[in-house]
């Protein structure tokens, strides 16, 4: 990957199979479309519970590469992961370089403090990326020097499932044709989803399943998003049951 190449997508994840768990299958579909994503982990996940270092990085490349995308990983420290400034300019800088139109995440409410953290960083990423004038802040580091301020189109929220379920979503991606990626993609942590981690694969599939009987499909990937969802007019929606 080309330091300066620029992506569609940036999708951030706590530690790798974050974000391949929670919205797999919308990546493949955006990738079969044509759409270029980068996956960034904020950390290398290790240690990883089964298996010795360096294992699950070589998986998460294996992950990526099923699912159409590039992987990036940060140099925070597993289960140490905190909402700092240093955090929030390394996610503004890779938003200017690779100036994506899209950025999703994982919505995190505490229950493992590295997901709560990863949301709280990028949406104030996000809000850096697009500022002027770093060199004129006081005390700033120099994390953006030589980059350009970029406004992406779209903040999207997936649903972190080690979370508390979701009262509501916003928006959900029909992911049924791409379900059988998405799971070999999860497949491929084998030094996560083993013993009694390997229950969990099972649990993903039923949440993705229970989305999509809401809506008539097989499997659906839940949303949320920053704003509220502005379209050109209301024919954009897909038909569902019961309208």
């Amino acid at each position: 990957m080309s330091v300066t190449q620029r992506f569609d997508v940036l999708a951030f994840g706590a530690h790798p199979d974050d974000v391949e768990v929670a919205m797999g299958g919308t990546i493949a579909k955006l990738s079969d479309k044509g759409l270029t994503t980068l996956f960034v982990d904020l950390c290398d996940g290790e240690p990883t519970r089964y298996a010795s270092r360096g294992a699950r990085q070589r998986q998460a490349a294996e992950a990526a590469r099923i699912l159409g995308a590039t992987r990036l990983t940060l140099d925070f420290a597993d289960r140490l992961i905190q909402d700092t400034v240093e955090a929030r300019l390394e996610v503004a800088r890779l938003l200017r370089v690779h100036r994506p139109r899209y950025v999703f995440t994982t919505k995190g409410s505490g229950v493992h403090p590295d997901h709560r953290a990863v949301t709280d960083i990028v949406v104030s990423g996000v809000f850096y990326a697009r500022l002027p004038k770093w060199d004129e802040v006081n005390g700033a580091p120099g994390a953006l020097e030589g980059t350009e301020p970029h406004e992406i189109d779209r903040l999207f929220f997936a649903r972190c499932r080690m979370e508390p379920a979701w009262s509501s979503v916003d928006f959900t991606v029909d992911i049924s044709d791409w379900y059988e990626r998405k799971r070999a993609a999860i497949a491929a942590y084998a030094s996560v989803f083993q013993g009694d981690q390997a229950r969990l694969v099972e649990r993903y599939a039923a949440e993705d399943q229970y989305y999509g009987s809401l809506l008539g499909v097989r499997y659906a990937e839940p949303f949320q998003a920053r704003s509220p969802l502005l379209v050109s007019d209301p024919t954009a929606f897909t038909k569902v049951p019961f309208g």
